[in-house]
């Protein structure tokens, strides 16, 4: 089998402990060939005609499935979606009109498209199979930097979800509703964006110096943290 079932701690609202089942590769090999699959599925969200994006729909309605299974939450992707719907909605109807809103559709369609199999990705492959594979075709120092990002995936999106929530406590006006109208959007820039972005780069800069104190880059070829 080429599947692990691993238990993790999850704890719910009222704070007890529970598991939940994660199903992880272990083969590098197999890891390859989910990161083929993904870089397929992705690059096809944006080069295949229109007449063929059915298929990639059934495709991605897939991972969805199989990615929830394993644990993975939706409700960002369709955040995520509802949020640039919204906004490309309006512009095309400010720049084009009600004739080509359709189009504007179509494109935050094909950007989920490229955005899902990623997702999918991050949920059955764990990082140190990611920097192994890539570290075939890559240098150490760039597998390293890639499968890092992969592994921040959903802390960031926990730390996001955080500041949001802290920012309409104190009483910003960035809730879903007041979202509607763009003299709002430089606030969310402003109380959520920025504060993401330095904490991203605080964090970067814990793990380049935590890989340094390591001992990072002084072998030729590194190991791999195994399952």
């Amino acid at each position: 089998m080429w599947v692990k079932r691993v238990k993790t701690p999850f704890f719910d609202r009222s704070g007890r402990d529970r598991t939940s089942p994660h199903y992880v590769v272990r083969s590098a090999k197999l890891c390859a060939l989910c990161i083929v699959a993904t870089l397929c599925c992705a690059s096809g969200a944006f080069f295949v005609p229109n007449t063929a994006l059915i298929p990639l729909l059934l495709i991605n309605a897939a991972l969805l499935g199989h990615g929830r299974y394993l644990g993975g939450r939706v409700r960002g992707l369709l955040l995520l979606f509802a949020t640039q719907l919204l906004i490309t909605s309006m512009l095309y109807l400010l720049l084009h009109g009600v004739e080509r809103l359709h189009e504007g559709g179509l494109a935050v369609t094909r950007i989920m498209l490229a955005i899902i199999p990623g997702w999918w990705l991050s949920i059955v492959c764990t990082p140190q199979r990611i920097g192994e594979v890539l570290s075939w075709c890559l240098p150490r120092k760039w597998a390293f930097v890639m499968a890092a990002s992969f592994s921040l995936l959903p802390y960031m999106a926990k730390e996001t979800r955080e500041i949001y929530q802290m920012q309409v406590m104190r009483g910003a006006n960035i809730t879903a509703k007041a979202l509607c109208y763009p003299k709002h959007w430089p606030e969310l820039i402003y109380c959520v964006l920025y504060p993401l972005l330095i904490q991203l780069l605080k964090l970067s800069k814990q793990m380049a110096l935590a890989a340094k104190l390591r001992g990072f880059g002084s072998h030729k070829r590194p190991t791999h943290w195994p399952d």
